[in-house]
């Protein structure tokens, strides 16, 4: 399927590794100018290389702290403007809420609830303009199914979720979407920092936490980033503009709900 999407510029946040870099592949396979973002220099300008070699196409590299106001002026200069905006920043370490104070709740809603808004203030005014804009926010499977052991990324992801639900109601009437990827676990570096905090809570091995969590799934296992970044390229597509504010989980089936 041609997505349509072919000239476009996206910027995917936090693309050097794991989930943001597959959906930065996925979009530069379709033609779309990207401009990617992270704070390790090294890892970004590996990750360029690879997609440029694996697609030809144009890549932009902005090293920097997307959850800084310096790191996000950064960004959004790298490119006359964004058509698609996949915000995404590393989610806030584990652990029991009685040990967080202030500041730690702040940090966690600066990168997963406040810098996607700011984000979206600065680009969705100018996709209004051109009648086209796709705008997903990777959160978290949590935002359905909390985690007990990831209260801060519970409580930022949701609130995010719960702006983006009225906005986006707003902006599809111009052709801009706003809509939620929920990741559940995927083979991602995030991943394997949960299971060692699961390891170590329950007195096992990284490898037994992992065997156990993939029994849980009904799919028998984790999910690839390629498989996500698919996803992602869709959700940016011509053929997914009637679809808003909507909160997409690719999980494997573990979330038990209907709805």
């Amino acid at each position: 399927m041609d997505m349509g999407i072919r000239g476009k510029t996206a910027l995917v946040c936090a693309a050097s590794k794991g989930l943001g870099r597959a959906c930065a592949m996925a979009l530069a396979a379709e033609g779309v100018d990207v401009v990617i973002t992270a704070r390790g220099r090294e890892a970004l300008e590996a990750t360029a290389d690879d997609i440029r070699k694996a697609t030809g196409a144009k890549v932009v590299t902005v090293a920097g702290d997307i959850t800084t106001p310096e790191g996000r002026a950064a960004a959004l200069a790298a490119a006359p403007h964004y058509d698609i905006l996949i915000n995404n920043a590393g989610g806030p370490a584990p652990g029991d809420f009685r040990q967080w104070d202030r500041d730690i709740w702040i940090k966690a809603l600066d990168a997963n609830m406040l810098t996607p808004i700011e984000l979206i203030k600065a680009t969705v005014d100018g996709m209004i303009e051109r009648r086209f804009g796709r705008i997903v926010n990777i959160t978290s499977g949590a935002v359905k199914a909390p985690i007990d052991i990831l209260g801060l990324s519970n409580g930022a992801r949701s609130g995010l979720t719960g702006f983006v639900a009225g906005l986006s109601r707003k902006t599809v009437a111009h052709n801009v979407t706003i809509n939620g990827l929920l990741p559940g676990p995927f083979e991602t570096d995030r991943l394997k920092a949960t299971l060692g905090t699961w390891a170590k809570r329950d007195g096992i091995t990284i490898e037994e936490a992992a065997a156990r969590r993939k029994k849980e799934n009904p799919a028998g296992r984790f999910g690839t980033p390629e498989e996500f970044g698919a996803a992602c390229a869709f959700m940016c597509s011509v053929h997914a503009g009637y679809m808003t504010g909507q909160n997409i989980l690719l999980d494997g089936g573990h979330y038990p709900g209907t709805f």
